[in-house]
Order: C-alpha cells, then sequence, then structure tokens
C-alpha cells in the first residue's frame, strides 16, 4: 500500500480540482456538472491505466537495475515531464506550431474555445500515430530481435526472430516497411509530414539508445561500479540515457491517450487531470513491480507488456490512416497480453517446481 499512498492522495487532489473546475465553469456550472466532472476525470484514469500498464512494465524492467537516487528522479521530475510536459505541454505545441500560433494564445483558445483546439490536434492525429507508433514498434522489434535473451514466452517463434538480431539494423528496416505501408493509405496532401513524423519516431528512439550506450562506458572499473547502488559516475551518466528513454517511452503512450481523451471530453483541463492520475499510478506500479521482484516472479510478464506494446504500436499506425480504433479496444488488448502472460508465468512456476 505504500507504493500507492502519493498517488492515492494526488487522485483525491486532483477530484478536488476536478470538482472545482466542473463546479464554477461551463454555461450551466454547478452541481451537475460538477459531478459530471468528476466521472469524466475518473473514466480518463482508468483508461490511462489500462492504456499504459504495459508501460509500467517495461518502465521496471529499466528501473529495476537504476539506484535509489534515479528511481526517486525517475518518481518526481519524470513525473513532472510526463504529467505537465506530454499531457498538456506538448499538444499545446503541436497546435501552435501546426497553427502559427503562439503557446499563450493556444493557451487560451485551449481553455475558451476546447472544441476549436480539439479539431485543430486531431488534424495532425497522423503524424502523432506515425511518431509513436515507429517508436513502439522499435521497442517491441527490438525485444524480439534480442539473442541474449534466455526466456522465450512462445519459444518456436522467439527462438527464430531472435536470430535476425545478426542482421544489421533488422528492426529498423521492417520499422520502414510498416511506415510505407502506414503513407500509402494516408489520404490527402499530408503523406509527407507523416513520412517525416514516422522517421522522426525513428531517428528519436536509436538517437536516445546511441546516447544510453556511449554514456554507460565500458570498461571493466565502469562496469564494476554501475551496479545497482553505486554512486559513481557511470551510474549518473547511463542513468542519463534511460531515463531519456524512459521519458520518450511514457511520451509515445500519451500520445494515445491524450488523443483517446478528446473523443470522450474536449475540457482540457478535465484531460490533464485525468490522465495526470493515470500517469502518477502507472508511476507507482513501477516502483511496486520493481520493490517487489514481480519480473523475476513472473518470467514471461515482461513479454506480454512488449507483446501489448507491439499491438499498440500497429494500432496507432492503423489509426493514422483515418481508421477509428475504439480506445476501450486498445485498453482491453492491452489488458490480455499481461493477464495471458501473469498465467503463463504462474503455469511455468509450477512445472518448475514438480
Amino acid at each position: 500500500m505504500k507504493h500507492f499512498r502519493f498517488s492515492i492522495v494526488f487522485t483525491i487532489i486532483c477530484l478536488a480540482l476536478s470538482a472545482w473546475w466542473g463546479f464554477t465553469h461551463g454555461p450551466e456550472a454547478g452541481i451537475k456538472t460538477m459531478l459530471s466532472a468528476l466521472l469524466i476525470t475518473g473514466i480518463l484514469a482508468v483508461m490511462e491505466v489500462s492504456l499504459s500498464f504495459d508501460n509500467a512494465v517495461v518502465n521496471a524492467s529499466v528501473l529495476r537495475n537504476w539506484n535509489e537516487f534515479w528511481k526517486k528522479l525517475f518518481l518526481t521530475v519524470g513525473i513532472l515531464v510526463a504529467v505537465f510536459g506530454m499531457r498538456l505541454l506538448f499538444p499545446l505545441l503541436i497546435v501552435g506550431v501546426t497553427a502559427d500560433m503562439g503557446m499563450v494564445e493556444v493557451a487560451q483558445l485551449a481553455l475558451n474555445n476546447p472544441t476549436e483546439y480539439s479539431a485543430k490536434l486531431m488534424q495532425h492525429h497522423a503524424e502523432i500515430a506515425a511518431f509513436g507508433g515507429m517508436f513502439l514498434l522499435l521497442v517491441f522489434l527490438n525485444f524480439l530481435f534480442d539473442d541474449e535473451k534466455d526466456t522465450h514466452w512462445f519459444h518456436w517463434l522467439e527462438s527464430r526472430l531472435a536470430n535476425l538480431a545478426n542482421i544489421p539494423a533488422m528492426s529498423v528496416f521492417i520499422a520502414l516497411i510498416a511506415l510505407l505501408i502506414m503513407v500509402s493509405a494516408v489520404e490527402g496532401d499530408t503523406k509527407l509530414v507523416v513520412t517525416l513524423a514516422g522517421i522522426w519516431g525513428i531517428v528519436v528512439y536509436v538517437g536516445v539508445k546511441a546516447l544510453g550506450h556511449l554514456l554507460e562506458g565500458n570498461s571493466d572499473d565502469d562496469e564494476e561500479t554501475a551496479k545497482p547502488g553505486g554512486a559513481s559516475g557511470t551510474i549518473v551518466k547511463a542513468g542519463i540515457g534511460g531515463f531519456l528513454y524512459l521519458e520518450v517511452l511514457d511520451a509515445s503512450f500519451s500520445f494515445d491517450g491524450v488523443i483517446g481523451a478528446f473523443a470522450i471530453t474536449s475540457d482540457v483541463v478535465i484531460i490533464m487531470l485525468g490522465l495526470a492520475i493515470g500517469a502518477m499510478f502507472v508511476r507507482s506500479m513501477t516502483i511496486y513491480l520493481v520493490e517487489k521482484g514481480t519480473l523475476e516472479a513472473y518470467v514471461y510478464l515482461e513479454h506480454g507488456a512488449h507483446y501489448a506494446i507491439g499491438a499498440l504500436a500497429a494500432i496507432m499506425l492503423f489509426s493514422g490512416t483515418g481508421v477509428h480504433v475504439p480506445e476501450l479496444l486498445t485498453g482491453l488488448i492491452g489488458v490480455a497480453f499481461i493477464v495471458w502472460a501473469v498465467m503463463s508465468s504462474i503455469a511455468y512456476s509450477k512445472r518448475q517446481a514438480t
């Protein structure tokens, strides 16, 4: 319970702000709008958690090798970036750049005319989907094409795919093919913009991984001092690379949540509060999974999370072609993979015990 204590307090504060906002704003402000605001905030929070539970598992797989300093930084600075940066400022920035408007002007538009703001943001859903889809697809592919991975969930398939790791840039090759297929289905004059957005998703993924590799260091002394709990310069440098990777990963997940939220409400304040609650619980779940050793107890949990990420990447690319995919379906697919992985892990543990 201690892992979720701050998230619960944060939720109470956000719900109180949501109630105040609903009670005091809008043409029909009052008790009815307050209750509606609370309900929508709760729905958005649950949606964000369901969409991002696999994000928590992947975060935990990275975070379990960090020391306490980087874990706390991930829960403090990281949550500020996740909540205010990716779920509030980034959508404002997208609208500002594409509509040639200042950030203050966009913020006023979001508060005073949320319907128009939502429409401007949704106009660029294809670019957002291409960027986030490419990043998440590479996360999934590089998990599959890992010849150092000893445990395979679907052994026949994964053991053979792992051999593709010997082919240089195989994951990038497949990601580019997926991008070309997506762009071929995009209608209108946005093909070039969508292509560039997808390429930027690939560039950011490779760039963050390259930065992390460069900062890690390769000497024996570095490897010794980089053990969990160490305080060396190598830990700090490697932490920077990992921290950036997790923040971009969270950003890719947040795209889907933000776009989906506008299908429920156009009130940006309610959207930010609801998604912020979900993002906080995802952070708490990440720490819980690390400290309880859940990934070690459930050997296929990380696999299930990555398959869920692969499914989300495919859905994002598919939705970028103009086809609407219900947010409920997106969330259920992720949950299904996680539940399946947990059940497979329990079955595996029983076989090992006999």
